[in-house]
C-alpha cells in the first residue's frame, strides 16, 4: 500500500489558492498607494531632502504608483487568487470599470476646479489616463469570467 501525499487545499472551482501570488498582488497594490501618497506629501514641492530624488523624478512618481497599482490588479485577476475565479472576477471586473469610468467623469466634471482635489491637479490631461488603465484592467479580469 503506497503511502498518501499531505493533502493541498483545494476550492470548490478545483483550483489551488496559492498564498505567495495573493500577497505579491496586495504588496503592489499597497507600495504604488504608499508611493504616491509620499511623493504627494513629502517629496512633491522640494520639502524633504532626503527624498529629492523622488522630487527629480516629478511626474513619473504617478507612472510607478499608478504602474504598481493596476499591475497588482493585474496579477490578482489570476485564477489561482480569490479575485481571479468564481464570483471574485465579477467583483473585480465591476470594481475596475466602475472606478475607471467615476475617475474620468470626475476629471472632466471638475474641469477648471481639479486644483482641489489631490493628485488629480498635477495629472492634468493624463488623468484620462489613469481610468482608462483601470478599464483595461476590468478586461483582464473579464477574461476570465466563466
Amino acid at each position: 500500500m503506497s503511502k498518501r501525499g499531505p493533502r493541498i487545499p483545494v476550492s470548490n472551482s478545483g483550483y489551488v489558492t496559492s498564498i505567495p501570488r495573493c500577497a505579491i498582488a496586495l504588496l503592489l497594490i499597497v507600495v504604488g498607494i504608499v508611493w504616491m501618497v509620499v511623493y504627494y506629501k513629502s517629496a512633491r514641492d522640494g520639502g524633504s531632502d532626503s527624498l529629492s530624488w523622488m522630487t527629480d523624478l516629478k511626474r513619473w512618481n504617478y507612472v510607478i504608483g499608478f504602474g504598481l497599482i493596476l499591475i497588482g490588479m493585474s496579477v490578482s485577476a489570476h485564477p489561482k487568487t480569490p479575485l481571479g475565479r468564481g464570483q471574485g472576477v465579477v467583483v473585480g471586473m465591476l470594481f475596475s470599470f466602475l472606478f475607471g469610468l467615476a475617475y474620468v467623469v470626475v476629471y472632466y466634471f471638475l474641469g477648471d476646479n481639479l486644483y482641489k482635489v489631490p493628485v488629480m491637479n498635477d495629472l492634468n490631461q493624463y488623468n484620462l489616463l489613469v481610468g482608462v488603465g483601470f478599464m483595461a484592467v476590468g478586461f483582464s479580469f473579464a477574461t476570465k469570467w466563466e
